[in-house]
């Protein structure tokens, strides 16, 4: 679990916010990132695409830390889910959680929370939530087949 730089007590907040969710799955991570101008928009908070792009870092951050790092070149998303909650802002802080919520024998789903940091007298806050799942297509497949033991044993889910 990450340590947040200069964390007060809704940082420790969102340290155990965090480490419930992932708990709760088969495997997770999560990671910290800063809202940088590029992820913002003409609203001047977050452009939404800035959410999918923290899953998908602490997706990656999840499959290197398990050692599955072939999971990156078969595992196409084939549904993505995003209820967003509340606003970003340039230079704000924000933690992405992300757990994997169910394996099947080609497909997984994954659940994730994106929090915003307390920043600029605002709290802090869920900025965002949702689902996605992937399915296993090897590299020059057209249909799924199953998940190679290695991503299983990666994250625990099954022999």
């Amino acid at each position: 679990m990450p340590t947040f730089a200069g964390m007060d007590e809704s940082g420790q907040l969102l340290q155990q916010l965090a480490a419930d969710f992932i708990a709760s799955g088969i495997a997770g991570t999560a990671l910290e990132r800063t809202i940088e101008w590029v992820d913002t928009d003409a609203a001047g908070h977050h452009h939404n695409s800035a959410i999918l792009r923290f899953v998908e870092a602490a997706e990656a951050k999840l499959f290197r830390e398990a050692g599955a790092e072939s999971y990156f070149s078969i595992s196409p998303r084939v549904r993505h889910e995003v209820d967003y909650r509340a606003k970003l802002y340039f230079g704000q802080a924000v933690t992405t959680a992300i757990r994997v919520e169910k394996v099947g024998a080609s497909s997984m789903s994954f659940g994730f929370k994106v929090w915003g940091h307390a920043h600029q007298g605002r709290g802090f806050a869920l900025a965002a939530e949702g689902r996605f799942v992937t399915v296993c297509v090897p590299v020059g497949g057209e249909s799924s087949a199953p998940w190679p033991r290695e991503i299983l044993a990666g994250i625990d889910a099954g022999s």
